[in-house]
């Protein structure tokens, strides 16, 4: 069953007729220039935008899903952090496990996950960026959702965090979740299952990374010459 399909999704000014599908256990990557629509894209896709268009999550239409089976369903980490209050980066990250009721499992293993152990009781308006960064995408791991939507979730990060949540998020769809991811760095996108590339509001490109961002798609939608394909050249030392 795809875990999620979208069909002609358009938000007037933003998305233009938009259709993919995505399936259980798969990695995938949106990349496109700045304004395409990135961002609109998983916001729409996630029921927190207004489109036409169908939505369906594992087959079933979204306005047919009441609030709490989405929450429960689905996770949506936005670009920016914000906190208004300071709440200790534990009660955010089990803000994750509040539609379960009164549980916490797997708090902890959130924690771990996204190197916040040490700062679990920390205000969260105390921290940087990218920790605040680490802090939402760890709620999001919390509610153990098989369909994880993350809108630019290592933009802040240093270079051993970035690679470390590529890692997670690969190990999350090897175990049978579905996630898509926003990013600006081409160099990355080897690390996914396939590519969705956005240029106008409009997807252009939909396949394997390498069959996607082809030096002729990359200097037609980004204006740049592509050297030597799509590599990444660094990796997290093995244990």
């Amino acid at each position: 069953m795809t875990a999620l399909a979208l069909r002609e999704l358009t938000v007037p000014g933003r998305l233009n007729r938009v259709s993919f599908g995505l399936r259980p256990g798969t990695l995938t990557v949106v990349v496109g220039p700045n304004g395409t629509g990135k961002s609109t894209l998983l916001q729409a896709a996630a029921g927190l935008l207004p489109a036409s268009g169908e939505i369906e999550w594992e087959g079933q239409p979204l306005r047919r899903i009441d609030v709490v089976e989405r929450a429960r369903r689905l996770a949506w980490v936005p670009q920016e952090a914000h906190f208004q209050f300071a709440f200790s980066v534990r009660e955010v990250v089990a803000q994750g496990r509040y539609i379960w009721g009164d549980d916490e499992d797997g708090v902890d293993d959130a924690l771990a996950a996204f190197d916040l152990k040490a700062l679990s009781g920390r205000p969260v308006t105390r921290l940087s960026g990218g920790e605040r960064q680490r802090v939402t995408l760890a709620r999001a791991f919390a509610t153990r959702a098989r369909m994880q939507l993350w809108d630019e979730p290592i933009s802040q990060l240093d270079v051993r965090h970035a690679l470390e949540v590529l890692a997670l998020a690969r190990r999350m769809a090897d175990a049978g979740d579905a996630l898509l991811l926003s990013l600006h760095d081409l160099r990355l996108a080897r690390c996914f299952d396939r590519a969705l590339l956005l240029q106008g509001g409009r997807l252009v490109g939909d396949g394997r990374p390498e069959e996607v961002l082809t030096p002729a798609a990359i200097l037609h939608v980004f204006g740049v010459r592509a050297r030597t394909g799509v590599s990444l050249d660094l990796e997290l030392p093995h244990d």
